[in-house]
């Protein structure tokens, strides 16, 4: 490596250290749940986990365990593979199918992330003579996966549905062949949910299609945890349906696109992240299948979200904090400055509560956080805590 390169990249993170902004991991020793262990210089340390995109609590789920451990017996480690060489299993096949029954959608299609399905969803199906829609607080996999295809590009402002149907018409006065509306189900950094049944009225106002990138919303949101479509009445109006098996659905990891069937067969021939990265581990197939079926049973785990999820912002917001406004299991913890959200994160962690500071770039600068997120695998009394926790920390730093 060039000396030259090397010392510009020691002044890069040297920079990023005093601008406050540098992104530390911790090390889990517990598998992943409400409360965990963490490595700590005197030992390992038991603490209350709002941090984890595990709403339902399915990670250390015992029967997923052990799905997953009959998958492993019965199918091996790896495959070794791509998919279209020699790295399909039946389990992918049923997990794919799985996905679509679900979801109510013809097919669907197995990625390593979701971060992979958008960035391969959009190149295979448009070309220079169409057009991308996108809210300008979508995921940046999406915001990847748009540069990567030709068709020409148009963002509106979050949840702005007049400067969305400008767009729309702009895009017909370039005189596009086909037009797709892509949003967030929900905006991660946020909470929000999309408007979906305004974003669904002008697609069928101005012949477009819609896909919405449901990854935290599948399996907690919607009749069934089917997601935002449903939670939001357009059912079948959505077109395109990305989303996740690394939240809800047992925390493991991939991804997929569950659409009609024209859509899945393109992208099995054309989609570059399927065609170039080896199939899922059998292992996580076979207990992402279990997760699923859970899931959909799980109204009680749903229940206990959705109550976790109000008497943390009720208790939050009787001590004095700045939280965003909204309905789902994210919370934002509002600092606006990326030192004090990392101040806070440790005050916190010192009061045994875990949780991580966001900052630029992955909010807008001014607009640090501490976001926090409800699990069904917590219990009252871990809320409680975490709010005394918060009320303490908040105090000592002078935030309320």
């Amino acid at each position: 490596m060039s000396l030259k390169l090397e010392d510009h990249i020691r002044q890069v993170l040297t920079q990023i250290e005093a601008d406050g902004l540098y992104k530390r991991e911790r090390n889990i020793t517990s598998p992943q749940s409400g409360s965990i262990t963490i490595a700590a210089a005197g030992g390992d340390r038991r603490v209350v986990n709002l941090c984890a995109n595990n709403y339902l609590g399915l990670a250390d789920h015992p029967d997923i365990i052990a799905a997953a451990k009959q998958g492993l017996d019965a199918f091996g480690f790896g495959m070794a593979s791509v998919r279209f060489i020699c790295g399909t299993q039946t389990l992918h096949r049923e997990l794919e199918q799985t996905i679509a029954r679900y979801l109510g959608k013809d097919d669907a299609i197995l990625f390593a992330a979701c971060f992979d399905a958008n960035g391969g969803v959009f190149e295979p199906l448009l070309e220079a003579e169409d057009a991308i829609i996108s809210d300008s607080l979508n995921h940046a996999s999406i915001i990847d996966g748009v540069r990567l295809c030709k068709a020409k590009r148009f963002r509106f402002t979050n949840g702005d549905m007049n400067e969305l149907e400008d767009r729309l018409k702009e895009a017909d006065q370039a005189g596009s062949r086909f037009k797709l509306i892509v949003t967030d189900g929900v905006f991660s950094m946020d909470g929000y949910i999309a408007n979906l049944p305004a974003i669904c009225e002008l697609a069928e106002r101005y012949n477009a299609l819609v896909m919405v990138d449901d990854c935290h919303a599948t399996g907690h949101l919607g009749e069934a945890g089917r997601g935002t479509p449903t939670l939001t009445g357009v059912g079948q109006k959505v077109d395109i349906l990305t989303g996740t098996l690394g939240k809800s659905l047992g925390g493991a990891m991939g991804g997929y696109v569950a659409a009609s069937q024209p859509i899945i067969d393109l992208l099995r021939q054309r989609a570059r992240p399927y065609l170039f990265s080896n199939s899922l581990a059998p292992a996580v197939a076979a207990g992402s299948i279990k997760a699923i079926e859970i899931a959909e049973q799980a109204d009680d785990r749903r229940t206990t979200l959705a109550a976790h999820t109000k008497r943390f912002r009720e208790g939050m917001q009787a001590a004095g904090f700045e939280l965003l406004q909204g309905e789902t299991p994210i919370i934002p913890v509002m600092l606006h400055e990326a030192r004090l959200a990392q101040d806070m994160a440790r005050a916190l962690d010192e009061r045994g509560v875990f949780v991580a500071g966001f900052f630029f770039p992955v909010v807008p600068k001014g607009k640090a956080r501490i976001r926090t997120q409800m699990s069904a695998a917590l219990t009252t009394q871990d809320i409680d805590f975490a709010i005394a926790a918060f009320t303490d920390a908040g105090k000592s730093l002078g935030i309320i």
